[in-house]
Formats: C-alpha cells, structure tokens, sequence
C-alpha cells in the first residue's frame, strides 16, 4: 500500500453477496437502518430467526490482531479473555487498522470480514453459542443490513475464506 493510493478492500456488501451466490452459499439478507450498537438493532432483530451477534476487533500488546465474534446477549470480559485465547493484553483495534485489514468502517465489524483478510492477519475466534446455532446473523460487510445463514452455509464461508475459528465457550467461561 502507497500513500498516494489508499486501501481498497476487495470485498464490499454486493460483491461479498455476489461471490455466496457464486459458490451456492444460501443465505438471506434483510436491509435495514444503520445499527452502531448490539444495543440499537434489538427491535430490528427480534424479527429475524437465529443468533445474534456481537463483533470485537482486537489489537494485543504483541501486535496480534483478533477478531471475537459472539452471541450478541454474550458477556466477553477483555480482561480475561486473553488468557482464554492466549495473547497479551487486549484492546480494541483502530478504525485505520480494521480497515486495512478487514475492509470495514465502525459499527460493521463482522465475522464475513474476513474475506477481505488475505494476508490472514487476524484470528477468528468463535463463541460455541454461535457455533452451535441453527442460524447465524452478521452485517454483511455493512451496518444497514443483517445476513443470515444456516450453520452448513457459515461453515462453508470459513471453509472457503480459510479459516478454522477458535472456538471458545464465553458462557462456561464467565460463570
């Protein structure tokens, strides 16, 4: 990347919809307004079957990039989670750095991001909650809209993006 020619990530909301498409993953997504906040899309969201999520970008004190993706009703305490996954130190990665890596802005953090992390940057780790769900929902790539996919299509979509998540347990791990 050159200064004068800022990042373009290679995936946006049509061309991630449109490579699913291409490789028979089914999925449905529902438009919607801008949701910032697990908070804010509650009353959107009670309409639509299945999990809910929650996504936290990650920078440790090593350098390491994570991304947590969690039922959205999921505790995840910061200040614990690192020895669950073993890095150093936790804290929320900056924008600029989300965008380089993930090709996303605020409030659109999703696990479908990580079509756009080529170079395999960042750690995917997964709630069990999620992993076990019939139904999964992320942004697909933006706020304004929410994607839902069976548990066979999200295996898929890891599977072909290559990646195998850690998966952790939140609940047994915060009781």
């Amino acid at each position: 990347m050159t200064e004068d020619k800022p990042h373009t990530p290679l995936f946006d909301r049509d061309r991630l919809l449109a490579w699913m498409v291409e490789r028979g993953i089914d999925q449905t997504t529902h438009d919607h307004p801008a949701v910032f906040r697990v908070e804010e899309g509650l009353e959107l969201k009670a309409a639509m079957p299945g999990a809910h999520t929650k996504n936290l970008f990650l920078k440790d004190k090593k350098g390491r990039l994570w991304l947590i993706s969690a039922r959205q009703d999921t505790v995840v305490d910061l200040k614990r989670a690192d020895r669950w996954i073993g890095s150093a130190r936790l804290s929320f990665g900056n924008e600029t750095l989300m965008y380089e890596t993930l090709g996303v802005r605020s409030g659109s953090v999703t696990a479908l991001a990580l079509i756009n992390d080529v170079d395999r940057q960042v750690t995917f780790v997964l709630d069990k909650a999620l992993w076990d769900a019939d139904i999964v929902n992320f942004h697909p790539l933006t706020n304004t809209a929410t994607t839902a996919l069976d548990q066979a299509a999200f295996r898929r979509f890891l599977s072909l993006v290559g990646r195998e998540p850690v998966i952790l347990d939140f609940n047994v791990l915060t009781a």
